[in-house]
């Protein structure tokens, strides 16, 4: 049976490493958060973070704006917390509602305080190896595999998935830690050959258990990044069985949370492997907040 990588505790590690960082600065580390709208989810990440911030006991401001704000409103927004001294890192939480231009508002974080590695200056850093924030979920993906001591170097990674926000700079990272990186995506030929290459696997498609026994080498590592509410019972069944305790729960909310990767399959072939929840899904938070820590240091 595979061995389960604990996103959870991960997570207190990094938080616990941050304290005494925190209580050497001057001043506290601020971090903004920008909720634009009603979207339920945001609201429910928004809180966590601003929930994680004050338990470190770091400063954070959240500012709400209405879904109907025009971009150049928004835009003026983060204008005003770029040039704010108690703020070391923005955060625009995504997505957007339609009509505003999302690309513009990110390009307009300073690239010191986008503590979501996301400013074109900070990708182009990442691709050349320079220091400064990455992405977070990437990030809190190496800091697993590094606290579990999974070695990369001249290991085969694949990554299915290429988004700009996970895909890509998963890729980078463990190229980065000398690991021969494959990348699929929609139009890869034949992804179940692709897969069954790899020595650590990371799914990041986000298409509830897409990635089944026939994409996965015995033995491998697999990192499950996709986070997917299935509300089809059907659909639940036919991944976690009838019976199951995943279905009872099912039957009680009107949902399940599903990962990328078959959870059955994944435990069964994998050396390692993260479970959705509690996976990767935890460090996210933990990374956003060393990323916020680390822009205060360098501030001040």
């Amino acid at each position: 049976m595979a061995q389960i990588l604990d996103g959870k505790r991960v997570r207190d590690e990094i938080l616990a490493g941050l304290a005494p960082r925190i209580q050497t600065l001057k001043r506290k580390p601020g971090l903004a958060v920008v909720l634009v709208g009603d979207n339920p989810a945001s609201h429910v990440y928004v809180s966590s973070k601003v929930k994680t911030c004050l338990e470190l006991g770091m400063h954070s401001e959240k500012l709400t704006p209405p879904a109907s704000i025009a971009t150049g409103a928004l835009l003026d927004i983060v204008h005003d917390l770029n040039s704010n001294a108690d703020i070391d890192g923005i955060l625009v939480q995504m997505p957007l509602p339609a009509g505003i231009d999302s690309q513009r508002v990110l390009d307009a974080i300073a690239p010191e305080k986008d503590v979501d590695g996301f400013h074109p200056v900070n990708v182009g850093n990442l691709s050349i190896g320079r220091p400064g924030p990455r992405p977070c979920t990437p990030s809190g993906v190496m800091e697993l595999l590094r606290r579990y001591q999974i070695p990369l170097a001249g290991k085969h990674a694949v990554v299915a998935g290429r988004s700009d926000i996970v895909g890509k700079p998963m890729a980078m990272l463990l190229l980065q830690a000398n690991a021969t990186v494959t990348i699929c995506h929609s139009k890869t030929a034949d992804l179940e050959a692709e897969c069954r290459r790899a020595d650590i696997l990371v799914g990041a498609i986000g298409r509830p258990a897409m990635l089944t026994r026939a994409h996965m080498k015995p033995g491998a590592v697999m990192i499950d990044v996709g986070i997917n509410e299935v509300r089809d019972r059907e659909q639940a069944a036919a991944i976690f069985g009838e019976g199951s305790d995943k279905m009872s729960a099912f039957d009680k909310r009107g949902s399940v949370l599903v990962g990328d990767m078959h959870p059955y399959h994944a435990a069964e072939v994998s050396s390692f492997w993260t479970p959705v929840p509690g996976g990767v899904g935890p460090l996210t938070i933990a990374m956003l907040m060393s990323n916020t820590v680390d822009a205060a240091e360098r501030r001040q």
